[in-house]
């Protein structure tokens, strides 16, 4: 499976931004999609998942309240809707999937497929 990642871009403090993550040679049925980020000289972190069948979803405490995750069945997407955002959110964004379980997946390492980032720049 190939996943492209997309909407990246520059915006300035409070504006919002959706990106996109869509998947090709396999469908999200059975996996659970997540969203990280890195920064320079950063790990990477976890911002949001969404496992496909159920709809159940998770944040990060740094985003929890501004950004949203779901998914668009008829597309075979799963998007990241970023609200309030802040110059620290700046950084480039990878959706990756994985079958691991539930406690695991806020883990960049349990990832098996990642997209090829899209970068997030936010001014102040």
């Amino acid at each position: 499976v190939q996943l492209q990642a997309s909407g990246g871009g520059y915006v300035q403090a409070g504006d919002s931004l959706r990106l996109s993550c869509a998947a090709s040679g396999d469908t999200f049925r059975n996996r659970k999609i997540g969203w990280f980020r890195q920064a320079p000289g950063q790990e990477r972190e976890f911002v949001a998942a969404i496992i496909w069948n159920g709809g159940h979803t998770k944040y990060g405490d740094s985003v929890k309240g501004r950004f949203t995750v779901y998914k668009d069945s008829a597309r075979n997407t799963v998007s990241l809707q970023m609200s309030s955002l802040k110059p620290e959110d700046k950084a480039v964004y990878y959706c990756g999937i994985t079958n691991v379980v539930l406690s695991g997946i806020t883990n960049a390492n349990y990832y098996s497929y990642w997209g090829q980032g899209t970068l997030v720049t936010v001014s102040s």
